[in-house]
């Protein structure tokens, strides 16, 4: 399929509608809300928004969208609308917020979900089992987009990257099939869409891998950030040599004086570094003892229930304007250390809410014959940062200063990028391996020759 320059208007939509219950045009009073993302930093105009309930209404809205020349961008919460931002008069908004529902299976340890769960939700339905998910930092961020774009969570160090815990993923195609991939079936899609993210269908429902993890030893360690100088040089050193039982973050935080921020560090500005341990407190609090002797402020890490871990970031829930950039480093020595803290610490004039590295390695290495497109992260850190962007102003000022924060550990960054941290349009070839790249475009040519779906990072057909 390919797509006319010249586009229908939608004037008369009766096709449209008649394939989903919820369908907003641009003129319609609900259009407004309906387009708007998780990320509220970005304005998201598509030729018509569509809320399907369920797979089989999915697939009329894609074939509908298809009669009327126009192309289905699948998206669930919005965290990462930044990467689709552009373009999008024709455009089928496809939200899959509607399509909710966990379902757990103790003995096989597995989890269905539908693609509008969040992570909130499924760890709230398997934490009675005992089970635990490969969730990420934030309660409210959709499990099928994280998952198909990897998913670090604070267990992979020791399990990996959430999207190669993935069983089967049910979908809809460009022709409107609807369609299961799982190691048995349709193994090549399978293969692309644990790491491939939205380019291949609308993901109805997916399956995934439980973990016995009913506890874990987790929490925070906080000092002021006139601290980083000398908490950062030692968890650098510690983090590479750490077993893989231990994921943690460290990052520079300037807290706004929000009633919703614990009192102990509401409108501060501080270090803290934060993960979890998979081990008995003996073993855990001897692989966490570097830390702890810098002496911190505030010591939270004990044994929890590990369904608290989803809150453990304290990523803010509900409709943000943030703006951010990220890249992947290869090492951190002294120089990059320092020039992380003169780019994002006490004397850097930086006003980013955030400056994070997290803590990759482990399992993150490790490419195992079962995985999908992204079996690993290439670096031993993760670089983050972030700020609300609440007006124009303050997002090209974000904007800036998290490049600037990139830029100046450039030196030290591996070329890659892990896309579920890239939150505006790039080139996603970055964010897979060198043979994964014409393996994944291959697959696209396969279900979507015509690019009838749009993601937010697209892989064009080959």
């Amino acid at each position: 399929m390919t797509f006319d320059s010249t586009l229908p208007t939608l004037a008369d939509a009766s096709a449209l509608r008649d394939s989903c219950g919820a369908v907003h045009l641009p003129d319609d009073p609900g259009y407004d809300v309906a387009r708007m993302p998780w990320n509220v930093a970005f304005d998201q105009r598509p030729a018509a928004v569509a809320y399907p309930a369920d797979a089989s209404e999915v697939a009329s809205v894609v074939r509908a969208a298809a009669a009327a020349g126009l192309r289905v961008a699948p998206q669930g919460t919005g965290h990462n609308a930044g990467a689709l931002a552009g373009d999008l008069d024709d455009v089928v908004l496809l939200r899959t917020a509607g399509m909710t529902g966990v379902t757990v299976d103790a003995d096989a340890r597995t989890a269905r979900v539908g693609a509008g769960a969040l992570w909130l939700d499924a760890v709230e339905a398997t934490a009675p089992y005992g089970l635990a998910t490969l969730h990420g930092s934030s309660p409210d961020v959709g499990i099928a987009g994280y998952s198909l774009g990897g998913g670090l969570g604070w267990y992979a160090r020791e399990l990996g990257l959430q999207g190669n815990s993935i069983t089967a993923v049910e979908l809809v195609t460009a022709d409107g099939s609807q369609v299961r991939a799982d190691a048995g079936h349709e193994t090549e899609l399978f293969w692309a869409l644990r790491g491939g993210g939205g380019n291949f269908g609308v993901v109805t429902a997916l399956e995934f891998r439980l973990y016995p993890i009913p506890t874990a030893y987790a929490g925070m360690l906080v000092w002021d950030w006139t601290h980083a100088a000398r908490v950062l040089p030692r968890w650098a050193e510690w983090a590479v040599e750490a077993p893989d039982a231990v994921t943690t973050s460290f990052r520079i935080l300037q807290l706004p004086p929000f009633p919703e921020i614990p009192e102990p560090v509401r409108g501060r500005q501080l270090v803290v570094i934060n993960g979890a341990v998979l081990a008995d407190d003996e073993r855990a609090a001897a692989i966490l003892e570097p830390l702890r002797e810098l002496g911190p402020e505030l010591d939270t890490f004990a044994t929890v229930p590990s369904a608290s871990l989803v809150r453990l970031h304290m990523d803010p829930e509900g409709p943000t304007p943030a703006v951010s950039d990220s890249s992947l480093l290869a090492d951190l020595p002294a120089a990059g250390v320092d020039a992380f803290i003169a780019a994002a610490g006490p004397d850097s004039g930086s006003s980013l809410l955030m400056a994070e590295l997290r803590q990759l390695g482990g399992a993150l290495s490790r490419t195992h014959p079962d995985a999908g497109a992204l079996p690993m992260l290439d670096g031993r850190f993760l670089q983050f940062g972030v700020t609300i962007a609440a007006t124009p102003e303050q997002a090209a000022q974000g904007s800036a200063e998290a490049r600037n924060l990139v830029t100046a550990m450039s030196p030290y960054a591996t070329g890659t990028t892990y896309l579920n941290f890239t939150e505006t349009p790039s080139d996603a070839r970055t964010g897979y391996g060198e043979a994964a790249w014409p393996r994944l475009q291959a697959v696209r040519s396969a279900v979507d020759p015509g690019g009838l779906f749009v993601a937010n990072h697209p892989i064009p057909p080959a």
